[in-house]
């Protein structure tokens, strides 16, 4: 069955003191889009959120970044969704994912929020029913230390590998569009990494 995507959430911290970490992956994927289909984000205080409305494929699309912080996520991206009348299964949210290694990028639909607090808000707010779009930033490798890992920058290795898969996420893109989510996972969890 096509995929009724019509709004791409980024999850991050706002401000540019996180601007470059790990944890602002979401906010990377939905800026390099904006920037490739020419759109503009612009604060709506309403939504406590930057918005910019794109066309991808002929569709309307609708680029979030909460401003409210990672952890209280989802009460901003429920704003946009009820305001758009549009339901949680129109969502895919990309964010940073520490249980894949860098350089991996994957997509899925519902499930838990495998202990990322930003997820955890979305599904409080929205249910679990929405799209992810995983990127992979690798795991410090002591639980105690993921705290600190996310909210640092990585090495210019890890933003390149990280840009990349930013790249083939936004090239499948279409395809979410054109022939549903499984045909878009296929190409995506398919290709052969570096």
């Amino acid at each position: 069955m096509r995929q009724q995507l019509r709004i791409i959430a980024g999850l991050g911290n706002p401000g540019k003191k996180h601007a470059r970490t790990l944890h602002n992956v979401g906010f990377w994927f939905v800026d390099a889009l904006a920037r490739k289909l020419g759109g503009d984000f612009r604060f709506e205080k309403k939504f406590d959120t930057e918005l910019c409305r794109v066309a991808l494929r002929a569709t309307d699309i609708w680029l979030v970044k909460p401003q409210s912080y990672m952890n209280l996520s989802g009460g901003p991206i429920r704003g946009v969704l009820d305001y758009y009348r549009l339901r949680p299964e129109q969502l895919l949210v990309a964010h940073d994912e520490i249980d894949l290694p860098l350089g991996t990028v994957r997509l899925k639909k519902g499930g838990g929020h495998g202990g990322h607090n930003g997820i955890r808000d979305v599904v409080n707010h929205c249910g679990a029913d929405f799209m992810r779009l995983r990127f992979g930033v690798g795991h410090p490798g002591d639980k105690s230390q993921v705290t600190n890992y996310v909210l640092q920058r990585g090495s210019g290795e890890a933003e390149t590998a990280i840009q990349n898969n930013i790249d083939e996420a936004i090239d499948v893109l279409d395809v979410l569009l054109d022939d549903g989510l499984d045909a878009a996972m296929k190409i995506l969890h398919t290709r052969i990494d570096p």
